[in-house]
């Protein structure tokens, strides 16, 4: 999910419906990991249509031109048993930026199927600019319509592969 401020006195959280990605990590700890992620911009809502198709124009994500947003890790770093730094190249439209995300691992358990399951929470922020997503307005007050900043949001549960 991502949330970002609108109208300077509320937030609007929106997610992308259609996603995949993976982790590869041969060590336990996850040291080794190499993460990679995509979103299909098109499966964009934030629970109003209008809003959703302005954000998939050439205003912002210009779905038509750039249909995915992706993401592979280039670092990771063990801060502590949970906490970890995931460095990567996040790419929007025609714009890849280094960005580093917080990681907490929340362990791995069997679920009642078998499956062994790992989770994790992922949160970071980016400014919406450099990734060109710069349309702006403001409102008869001088206020700014949509905040540069970008909050970002993950809960992830992944199925461990043989």
């Amino acid at each position: 999910t991502f949330k970002v401020k609108h109208l300077m006195i509320a937030s609007v959280t929106g997610q992308f419906k259609q996603f995949d990605g993976s982790l590869v990590a041969e060590k336990d700890d996850f040291t080794d990991a190499k993460v990679n992620f995509e979103a299909d911009v098109n499966s964009i809502t934030t629970g109003n249509e209008q809003r959703d198709g302005h954000l998939k124009s050439d205003d912002f994500f210009a779905a038509d031109k750039f249909p995915k947003l992706t993401f592979l890790s280039t670092d990771i770093q063990k801060l502590s048993d949970e906490k970890y730094n995931l460095t990567g190249n996040l790419t929007i439209r025609d714009v890849t930026k280094t960005v580093i995300l917080d990681v907490t691992y929340g362990g791995q358990i069997v679920d009642p199927w078998g499956q062994t399951k790992l989770g994790f929470e992922v949160e970071g922020k980016i400014n919406r600019k450099d990734f060109n997503l710069t349309w702006s307005a403001t409102t008869e007050t001088g206020g700014i319509v949509v905040s540069d900043e970008v909050k970002l949001h993950m809960n992830i549960e992944l199925a461990k592969q043989a």
